[in-house]
């Protein structure tokens, strides 16, 4: 599968991604199932998870899963997997589920720690319908078989185009 040389970055406005983070919020607050804990997933699920937390009146705890600092995440992912088997409801906030990856492996970690897959939910602004892992709550859907927009949120504006570019290419099954 070849991928265009240099990919189409499309910039969210922050007044697209609030009216989208109200879109999830509204979605999450006419559920039945309510989290205890937002948990950001960084960085890109950081600011969402800020802006759910003050919109749902629900704390906000982080997780830093982008640094790929080996271990790092992990140790608190294990913690938060002890509070949701003792009965707290988690709300897992990320940008997008692009390739799935980064949901895979934070519940499969969770898991493996013990978690209560009843008391765990995972909410994002935009979805990928090949994605291979499913989540709760979204805003926006799309198909990367068709749709290979490089989407920048609004904290990456500070990037260079150079930069967010390399980092789109650093991924390729994200484009699709």
């Amino acid at each position: 599968m070849s991928h265009p040389a240099t990919p189409e970055l499309h910039p969210i406005s922050n007044d697209d991604l609030v009216a989208d983070v109200l879109t999830v919020a509204r979605s999450i607050a006419k559920d039945t199932w309510q989290p205890d804990f937002i948990i950001g997933i960084g960085r890109g699920g950081l600011v969402p998870a800020v802006y759910m937390s003050h919109r749902l009146a629900v704390p906000m705890l982080s997780i830093d899963h982008s640094s790929k600092v080996p271990g790092f995440a992990d140790e608190l992912l294990g913690k938060v997997a002890q509070k949701s088997a003792a009965g707290t409801r988690l709300l897992f906030v990320d940008d997008i589920n692009d390739s799935g990856g980064t949901i895979d492996y934070i519940r499969r970690l969770l898991v493996e720690n013990g978690c209560d897959s009843a008391n765990l939910r995972f909410a994002v602004v935009i979805t990928n319908t090949r994605s291979k892992v499913s989540v709760d709550y979204w805003a926006q859907t799309i198909d990367r078989a068709i749709d290979k927009r490089w989407f920048v949120f609004p904290w990456e504006a500070m990037a260079t185009d150079d930069r967010l570019v390399e980092e789109a290419l650093s991924v390729p099954e994200r484009l699709g």
